[in-house]
């Protein structure tokens, strides 16, 4: 398949174009995962703006960063994951499997279960 637009990369020129309902589907696929990162990002905001009263603050920053960090590594295996399933339906392989799921529902409950145990340390 010849490139289409200057700045597509070489490796869409792999193999056979995939079904455009399939290309979509990924899309939007990247487009929710980085719906997620988004969120991540303004959860950490709100944290480190809004949650004042909860003390130690060293953990409220700590758990800031942790969830602005996880959105921003989440941006990035979404583009990753992208590209791997856009690479895999080309050449008819079978898609890989993501590693951004277990990292969010590792990152995402310990968060969980830092926020419960900072409720009742309120000031």
């Amino acid at each position: 398949m010849a490139k289409l637009h200057s700045w597509d990369p070489k490796w869409r020129s792999a193999g056979k174009e995939p079904d455009y309902r399939f290309s979509l589907a990924n899309e939007r696929t990247f487009l929710a995962w980085i719906r997620t990162a988004l969120a991540l990002l303004a959860g950490g905001i709100l944290i480190e703006q809004f949650a004042r009263n909860v003390s130690p603050p060293w953990l409220l920053a700590a758990l800031a960063v942790a969830l602005a960090s996880l959105g921003a590594v989440l941006c990035v295996l979404s583009y990753a994951r992208w590209k791997s399933n856009d690479l895999a339906m080309r050449l008819s392989a079978p898609l890989p499997m993501p590693v951004g799921v277990p990292l969010l529902a590792v990152i995402a409950a310990a968060v969980g279960v830092a926020v419960v145990m900072l409720l009742p340390f309120q000031r």
